[in-house]
């Protein structure tokens, strides 16, 4: 179904964004922002940061820690989500134009509705005001944590930026989305110390650069590739074809689950041993698996099914860390 057809259907009575004569109630419109800021999704990335302390600490950090550490995350995943539907508006608004943005069924990025700034749900104006708000919050928690987090987090919102750009420029603007997922885990890190590990961090950065890559971004682009096409974009199933594009995938899910393997020894957390096959049981469940099947089949909805599956990856890491952590 359509994210068009959506906002015919739906969208049309519970945001009335831009219906004459019709008011919108504050649901409805808290309901495009977050729509906006691909709250769901952002949700879920939030435990990128708690899985990334908590293989640091080992334990559960303070209280004021973890309350500003869950408003920080929050406010700077809303902002830079909605930074993406902001610099990109003029080109999704050219794809809502000719293709009606369509989207695979249970999109987990299209909770809501899809890119409401680019069908007009939202203007311009209320979409920079919204992104900058919480864009502020999450600035002045991470200078609180820690002004490493701040520098961390300005850092990401210029990726972003700089992905989005990149759109009809290079299929490797890839690796500069993989930049951008890893820093809420990095600024994590310097949230609960000042002085981390060296290799520690790099391999961090390395597990969830390659978790993007293969289980997010480019899985994001296989189903919006034939738009993409006629948009002229440069992504990897765009410019390298299915087959290329599965093999990206398969490599790099697989150096996630293999670095997720090497991080037990580099971190300083105590963590039972069960941490090493349920690594392998949760990276083989949501990752592997789904990506073998889409290598296989080259179907677009097994694309979404792979990103939808692996956008669970960091929660359910983080619960293993957790409970790895307790039982040691």
């Amino acid at each position: 179904m359509s994210t068009a057809s959506m906002a015919n259907s739906s969208g049309a009575n519970s945001s009335g964004a831009n219906t004459p004569g019709v008011n919108p109630s504050g649901l409805a419109r808290l309901k495009l922002f977050m729509a906006l800021s691909r709250t769901p999704h952002g949700l879920l990335d939030m435990a990128t940061p708690a899985l990334a302390a908590m293989l640091w600490l080992g334990h559960v950090p303070s209280a004021p820690v973890v309350i500003l550490g869950l408003i920080t995350a929050f406010a700077g995943y809303t902002a830079v989500y909605a930074l993406n539907d902001v610099v990109d508006y003029r080109v999704d608004r050219k794809k809502f134009q000719s293709r009606g943005l369509e989207t695979t069924a249970n999109d987990l990025d299209s909770v809501f509705v899809r890119h409401p700034l680019a069908q007009g749900l939202l203007t311009l104006r209320e979409s920079i005001l919204w992104t900058a708000g919480w864009g502020l919050v999450a600035l002045v928690g991470a200078y609180w944590l820690n002004p490493l987090c701040a520098l961390v987090f300005l850092a990401g919102c210029l990726l972003e930026a700089i992905y989005c750009l990149l759109l009809r420029v290079s299929y490797l603007r890839t690796a500069v989305s993989g930049g951008v997922k890893t820093a809420g885990g990095i600024a994590a890190v310097f949230a609960v110390t000042s002085h981390p590990s060296a290799i520690f961090l790099v391999l961090l950065f390395l597990w969830l650069f390659s978790w993007e890559v293969g289980g997010q971004n480019v899985p994001n682009d296989w189903t919006d590739m034939e738009a993409d096409r006629d948009m002229e974009a440069q992504t990897i199933p765009v410019r390298l074809g299915t087959e290329k594009a599965s093999q990206v995938i398969l490599r790099s899910l697989g150096g996630s689950v293999f670095l997720s393997l090497l991080l037990y020894a580099a971190t300083p957390a105590v963590l039972h041993a069960l941490y090493l096959p349920g690594a392998l049981l949760v990276g083989g469940v949501l990752l592997l698996l789904p990506a073998w099947k889409l290598h296989r089949s080259k179907k677009s909805e097994d694309a979404s099914a792979l990103f939808n599956r692996a956008s669970y990856y960091p929660l359910c890491m983080f619960l293993l860390v957790t409970v790895s952590a307790f039982w040691a």
